[in-house]
């Protein structure tokens, strides 16, 4: 069993898909969530889940190195082997790639290398596009650039709502991504 730490940085739907679905089989067990904002409500939901909980501030530290050198510190004492990010909306910066190197993913709401960024959905949206999706992918040092791992279309009605398109992608993120986490650490990459 794979111990993961999952980090968020809002809501924490993502999070919370990833905990009930580690109990529907074998791969990967959350063993912490870190956010990184005080009031994301991905805390409340750890409540509930009895999954532990950090909350790292990042104003509390002069540089992003003394901001990830504490994450890492918390890492190991939890023997934390990968890094899931669901909604974590800060660039990881070298410290953190190459103490976790290839052992971070993320999930992109955005059909990759479509939309990269922090509004994969509202960009695809507002660009009018008839098709758009959900990534997940390894993250390196450039924005929503790392090794592809799993990729799943949606066609866009044209008379959905941004909310309505929002609404699909989330349905789809939650559904892929303890399925692409199982069949990851089931064969042991």
């Amino acid at each position: 069993m794979v111990k993961i730490a999952v980090f968020a940085s809002g809501n924490g739907g993502n999070f919370q898909r990833l905990v009930e679905a580690q109990n529907e089989g074998e791969g990967y067990q959350v063993e912490l969530l870190i956010v990184d904002k005080e009031k994301a409500y991905a805390i409340e939901r750890a409540k509930k889940l009895n999954v532990p909980y950090c909350f790292v501030n990042p104003k509390e530290f002069n540089t992003k190195m003394e901001f990830e050198e504490k994450i890492i510190e918390i890492l190991r004492k939890k023997e934390i082997e990968y890094i899931v990010l669901a909604g974590y909306m800060r660039i990881i910066s070298p410290i953190l790639l190459e103490e976790y190197y290839n052992k971070i993913i993320n999930i992109h709401p955005a059909y990759l290398p479509e939309f990269p960024g922090k509004d994969g959905i509202g960009d695809a949206f507002n660009a009018g596009v008839n098709k758009t999706g959900v990534t997940i992918h390894y993250v390196d040092k450039g924005i929503d650039t790392g090794e592809i791992i799993y990729q799943e279309r949606l066609k866009i009605d044209s008379s959905w709502s941004l909310e309505e398109l929002k609404e699909k992608i989330h349905d789809i993120e939650h559904r892929i991504y303890p399925m692409v986490l199982k069949k990851l650490f089931k064969r042991g990459e």
